[in-house]
């Protein structure tokens, strides 16, 4: 069973083209939230991933765009993207993306994972040290938790009593790369397979990740993308500037 894993696309459909066409031939594909919010396709996005079908959580971002959450605690540029893009979206995207459940969420397909957007203890928990890492490694129903959010790739691991970390590693931030980490059966893992649609480890091309069953793998991916055409539908958009020119910077 090999699964495709994507998080916080976030509306850049652009990233999210490339990530599908630079990924192997999966079984399942599974999306940990954030289908929308800060980039300037919506739409195109959720009819998108909708036609590929797969596993499905909601993000705080999709919450937000549907009226489903409290945003005034959201930054300005946040806020703004997510008023804009509930205008935006088709009263059938709407209503899709309100349906969305809260993670975890099992598939019988895949018994070793559960999927989730922030943490399986609360989804708009961030997880992005240790000791943010130990409570859901503790708790785990499962062996693997795929999660989001953070927009940044990698994972951790239980070892007596501790969280250890594991990063990917590339040779370039130019072109495709991809780094593999061998797992074992009898540990805990957490693992971010990245943000397809707004990087924020300093690397501006997309993430995902693909999990094999056989030989028990995770490899991470970094993709270029048409980054400048991505630029220009926000900025056509009249979405703020800062949301174009971030993406450039992966931050």
């Amino acid at each position: 069973m090999r699964v495709l894993v994507l998080s916080d696309i976030h509306s850049n459909l652009e990233a999210l083209e490339a990530c599908l066409a630079a990924a192997p031939a999966c079984d399942l594909m599974a999306n940990l939230g954030d289908l929308v919010g800060y980039g300037a396709c919506p739409n195109e996005v959720i009819e998108r991933v909708r036609a590929l079908g797969g596993v499905f959580v909601r993000g705080n971002h999709d919450r937000a765009a549907t009226g489903q959450i409290d945003i005034s605690d959201f930054n300005p540029m946040a806020r703004f993207a997510a008023l804009w893009t509930r205008q935006q979206l088709t009263p059938e995207n709407l209503e899709w993306l309100k349906t969305l459940p809260q993670g975890p969420v099992r598939r019988p397909e895949v018994p070793a994972a559960q999927f989730v957007h922030g943490s399986p203890i609360d989804e708009d928990d961030y997880i992005v040290n240790w000791s943010d890492a130990m409570p859901p490694l503790i708790t785990a129903a499962a062996s693997l938790t795929f999660f989001g959010h953070t927009h940044h790739q990698g994972g951790f691991f239980d070892r007596t009593q501790t969280a250890e970390t594991f990063q990917p590693t590339y040779k370039t931030t130019e072109w495709t790369d991809r780094c593999e980490w061998r797992l074992r059966k009898n540990q805990h893992y957490l693992i971010n397979p990245g943000s397809v649609g707004q990087p924020r480890d300093g690397d501006w091309r997309a993430g995902f990740a693909v999990f094999d069953d056989e030989p028990y793998a995770v490899t991470f991916y970094r993709v270029p993308y048409n980054l400048q055409r991505a630029q220009e539908r926000i900025l056509a958009a009249q979405l703020p500037e800062r949301l174009s020119a971030r993406l450039a910077l992966g931050r």
